[in-house]
Order: C-alpha cells, then sequence, then structure tokens
C-alpha cells in the first residue's frame, strides 16, 4: 500500500496503481470493443514543462516535468484524457493546471 491507502496491481493487462484504475480500464476496453471509444491507451506522458538548460554550457539545469494520463481515448472525434483519482494532491492540481494552459486539454477525473 503506498500513502493514500491505494493497493497496485498486477493483472493480465499489466500494472494499475488501484483497483478504481483497474475497473476503469476495463470499461473503457468494453467502450472500444463497442465502437463508441477509438485509440485507447494506457499511461500517456504530456510535457508541461521542458528539459531547462543553462544558455552558455548546453547542460541541463531542470528535468523537464511531465504529466502522465492514467487513460487516453477518441470519443466523438475528440481526443480524452482520463485520471482515476482519488486523492487530488497539490502537485496533481498544478499539473492538471498546466495541461490546461500548455495542451489546451482538461483532464477528466474518475
Amino acid at each position: 500500500m503506498n500513502k493514500y491507502g491505494n493497493k497496485k496491481i498486477e493483472t493480465e493487462d499489466g500494472k494499475f496503481d488501484s483497483m478504481r484504475e483497474y475497473k476503469r480500464w476495463c470499461e473503457l476496453k468494453l467502450l472500444q470493443k463497442a465502437k463508441i471509444i477509438s485509440g485507447l491507451a494506457r499511461q500517456v506522458p504530456y510535457v508541461l514543462i521542458p528539459v531547462q538548460k543553462d544558455k552558455d554550457s548546453g547542460k541541463m539545469v531542470e528535468r523537464e516535468v511531465k504529466y502522465i494520463a492514467d487513460f487516453v481515448y477518441t470519443m466523438d472525434g475528440k481526443t480524452v484524457v482520463e485520471d482515476t483519482k482519488g486523492m487530488r494532491t497539490p502537485e496533481y492540481i498544478i499539473k492538471r493546471k498546466l495541461m490546461l494552459k500548455e495542451h489546451g486539454i482538461k483532464i477528466q477525473e474518475v
């Protein structure tokens, strides 16, 4: 268990951070099979702030900041980004805001 009470699980579809995330994955797979959604993918990374490099030396001074979406799929011609949230941490809230600012994507929380 992690500090938020979630228990990671391993399934035939891979590792999931919680039972809630795995159940949502199963629901989305059924929706894709029924052709309601398409292009279903897990753990899709989005760069929110690129790598920061020193102007003179070119050496990296700060790593990039990424948001990793639990699920991404297409529905009615639109890309949907989903996150299965139990706890909205301050870090997640900042990343959610950066996703909207940088990529124009509003994360759907389930």
